[in-house]
Order: C-alpha cells, then sequence, then structure tokens
C-alpha cells in the first residue's frame, strides 16, 4: 500500500469528495429555473434533472462500496471521479432535457462509486475510536458547508456565466481530485474472484434504485417491482458463496439500528433544507442567491460543532450524544416550524432555530456513522460504508417525497400563508421523524472499540 503525504491531506483530499458530492446536489436545485428557460422544459423534467442524479446515487452506494472492498479503494475512487468528470461535461453540453437527464443518471453513477470508496478509505486509515470520530466530524463539517456553499455558488455561476457553468465547476474539482488521488493508499483488494456476487449486486441495485424512482415518482407499481427484487436479492444472499451483503452483517443490532437511525436523519434534515430555501425565495420573496446565503449561518454553526464531536462522544459516550443530537434536531425543526410567519423576516423566523440545526447536524451525523462503522473488519469498510450511505440516502428521498407531499396538500391555494401553513405542516412531520430518532437511540448500546493493532501503513503513522 502506498503511503499518503499525512493524515491532514490525506482526510482533506476526501473531505473534498464529499463537499463534492454534496455541493453537486445543492447546485443543480439553485440552476433548474435556468435550466427550464433555457431548454424549453416544463417542470415534470426539470423535476428529473435532479431527482436521475438521486436514483443512481442511492441505488449504487452499496454496490460501490462493496465493489471497493473487492477491487481497491483507490482504483474504484478514480473510475468513480472519471464518470463523474465525463458526465458533467455531457450535461454541461447537452442540448436537450433528456439528454441532460441521462448525464446527469450518469454523475450519480460516478458519484456513488467515488463516494463510497472515499468513505470506504476513511474507515481503513482512521480506526474505530477517536480518531475516526475526528474524522467523521470532518466530513460532516464539509457536507453541511458543502449544501451551503452549493446553493450559494449556484446562484452565482448561473446569474453571470449560465447554467452550464455549474457542469463545468464539477469537471474541475473532479479532475483536481483524481489528479491528487495517487497520494492515497490502493487500499484492500481481494480481486473479483470466481464467488463475486453478480446476482446479487444486479437484484441489489435493480431493487434500490426502483424503490428510489418509485419514492421519487409516487408510482406504487414501480414500488413493487422493487421490492420484489429487494427480495429476490435477499434470498440470493442467503445462497451465496460471496455475498454482497453476507446476512451476519445485517443481523448486528448496533450497525442495524444506527442505518435505521442515519435514515431517520435524513428525512428530516434534507427536506429541511429544501422547505427553507423555498421559503425563503417564495414567501418572503428572497432572491435564488440570498436564499443561499440564508443557510450561511446554520452552516458556520456545522463547521463550528463538527470538530467537537469527538469530545463530546468522549465524555458523554456514543449512545448520550446521539440523543442530544436527536433531541436539537427535534427542537429545531419544531422551533423553525411555528416561527415561520407569511409575514416575517429572516432574521424574526429562520435565524435562530437554524442554529440548533446547525448543531445538530454534525451531532446525529457522526453519532450515526460511528455507531454504523463500528467493529467493521477491514475487508468489510466498503461494506459498512455503503450500507451507512445507502441508508442516509434513502432517508433524504424518502423524507423529501413525504414531506414535499405533505406541504403540497396544505398548501392549497398558492398565498404566502397558504405555502407557510404547508412548510409548518411539513416541518412538524420532519419533527415527528428526530423525535422517533431520539426515543431509538436511548436503545443503542454500542460495544467498546477494540484497540487497533499497529500498522506500518497507516496515514500518519509517527515512526
Amino acid at each position: 500500500m502506498s503511503r499518503p503525504g499525512g493524515t491532514r491531506g490525506t482526510l482533506g483530499l476526501l473531505a473534498a469528495t464529499q463537499l463534492l458530492m454534496i455541493m453537486d446536489t445543492a447546485i443543480i436545485n439553485v440552476a433548474l429555473p435556468s435550466v427550464g428557460a433555457d431548454l424549453a422544459a416544463g417542470s415534470a423534467n426539470l423535476s428529473w434533472v435532479a431527482n436521475a442524479y438521486l436514483i443512481t446515487f442511492g441505488g449504487l452506494l452499496l454496490l460501490g462500496g462493496r465493489t471497493a472492498d473487492l477491487f481497491g479503494h483507490r482504483r474504484l475512487y478514480v473510475l468513480g471521479l472519471a464518470l463523474l468528470a465525463a458526465a458533467s461535461a455531457a450535461g454541461a453540453l447537452a442540448q436537450s432535457t433528456g439528454a441532460l437527464i441521462a448525464a446527469r443518471a450518469a454523475q450519480g453513477i460516478g458519484a456513488a462509486l467515488a463516494g463510497a470508496a472515499a468513505f470506504a478509505l476513511l474507515l481503513v486509515l482512521f480506526p474505530d475510536g477517536p480518531a475516526r470520530h475526528r474524522a467523521l466530524g470532518v466530513f460532516a463539517a464539509t457536507g453541511g458547508l458543502g449544501g451551503v456553499l452549493g446553493t450559494v455558488l449556484g446562484g452565482a455561476l448561473t446569474d453571470l456565466l449560465g447554467w452550464r457553468s455549474t457542469f463545468w465547476l464539477n469537471v474541475a474539482v473532479a479532475a483536481v481530485l483524481a489528479l491528487l488521488a495517487p497520494r492515497l493508499p490502493a487500499g484492500g483488494s481481494r480481486g473479483a474472484g470466481p464467488g463475486f456476487d453478480l446476482l446479487g449486486a444486479l437484484t441489489a441495485t435493480g431493487g434500490l434504485g426502483l424503490v428510489a424512482y418509485a419514492l421519487v415518482g409516487r408510482s406504487l407499481p414501480v414500488a413493487a417491482a422493487g421490492s420484489a427484487l429487494l427480495a429476490a436479492f435477499a434470498l440470493v444472499e442467503t445462497r451465496a458463496a460471496r455475498p454482497l451483503v453476507p446476512p451476519a452483517a445485517l443481523k448486528r443490532p448496533v450497525p442495524r439500528l444506527a442505518n435505521g437511525l442515519a435514515a431517520l436523519a435524513q428525512m428530516a434534515l434534507f427536506p429541511m433544507f429544501f422547505l427553507v430555501s423555498l421559503h425563503l425565495q417564495h414567501v418572503l420573496g428572497h432572491s435564488p442567491l440570498t436564499g443561499g446565503l440564508g443557510l450561511l449561518p446554520l452552516s458556520v454553526v456545522v463547521v463550528a460543532t463538527a470538530p467537537l464531536t469527538g469530545r463530546l462522544i468522549r465524555r458523554l459516550g456514543l449512545g448520550r450524544t446521539m440523543t442530544l443530537g436527536f433531541g436539537l434536531l427535534l427542537a429545531g425543526m419544531v422551533w423553525l416550524a411555528l416561527a415561520l410567519d407569511p409575514h416575517g423576516t429572516f432574521a424574526t423566523t429562520v435565524l435562530a432555530p437554524s442554529l440548533v440545526l446547525g448543531a445538530a447536524l454534525p451531532l446525529v451525523t457522526v453519532t450515526t456513522n460511528v455507531a454504523a462503522t463500528a467493529g467493521a473488519a477491514p475487508e468489510e469498510t466498503g461494506l459498512a460504508s455503503g450500507l451507512v450511505n445507502t441508508s442516509q440516502q434513502f432517508g433524504s428521498v424518502l423524507g423529501l417525497a413525504v414531506l414535499v407531499a405533505v406541504a403540497t396538500t396544505r398548501t392549497g391555494a398558492a398565498t404566502p400563508q397558504a405555502e407557510t401553513a404547508g412548510h409548518q405542516a411539513a416541518l412538524l412531520v420532519g419533527a415527528a421523524f428526530a423525535a422517533a430518532a431520539a426515543l431509538l437511540s436511548v436503545r443503542l448500546s454500542p460495544p467498546a472499540p477494540a484497540p487497533a493493532p499497529p500498522r506500518q501503513d497507516r496515514v500518519g503513522d509517527p515512526r
């Protein structure tokens, strides 16, 4: 395994990958109106420009993580970045919504491969314990920063250079990360071997992709087809010689509960960003750029809180820190819902509760990731990262589908008062998800991490 330049540089490179993945999702949301005007696309087609990425990204994270274990983390990381860059260039050059949707789907595939490999490398390089807690805190901080940076950059680039420039930004960032990738260790590679679980890979990816499609498009027949494929996947895994997801991995109570909590966290958090941006623009009259800047204080709190999460885990314990995070998430969601006012201002409605939510985000993200990946063997790091990333992604898709449906049902007439009522109802449903997670987190009893054996190839090895 090649030796990278040091802990901080390697972690910075992996965190920059997380920043790119989150930033890409946020940028396109701001650019969509300009895309529609340029390509004469209706709202239905525009929604699929955003959703095509989410579906392929969520559907392939599990496969990407397991493939990283089998073929090598750095190899898959570079392959994912190359595909992401190529797909982004195709999106920038697209002359129709169909071509753009196809490019977005390919972007999601590249992001799933690169993102799963990057997270698996983090688990390999930083042993379970304080070092991993700090690294996950950096990931949480860059994720929060990516959401706001994407919104702000999306508005600025679209206003100044047009929506195509947002895709060229992805090309440039992905190219830089790929050029720096040789600094990363190769990661574990056991080779595909004759027992690679191809049938499991096809049924899992197809099932997850169809379920994501069904959640976004609200299609019961597609949901049924996806569920059938996932049932087939469960059967395949009990008979495969080298299963994609060993059944024993799903029987471990702590990772299983942690993955469920990770999904619940995103069911509340991801739609919250969307609803706040919508409220600032549609109800309070902010432009896309100033609406994005409205989320900047939240991002500052995320960046400030994330590095402290490891210390809180050491002092309070993982379970108590997690419960504290979900308690803050519940309080922030309820406060935000009650504070929204069609005649208010950003300072009187969104600012204060967003600061509470900014403190909650890294606490719930880091603790659920720690619990979901604790005890993963070196050959299972990609699997552990794929499972928790898939849980988070599907939590985001499901939460957005549910909360937007609630907001739309309650909105009725397109008036500021009606839209505010819809947003409040949706945020209270998100608060219910946070409350459920807070109650379930009390049951989490993670085992004490085993001391990591000395390794000559560990990042930042002082020897």
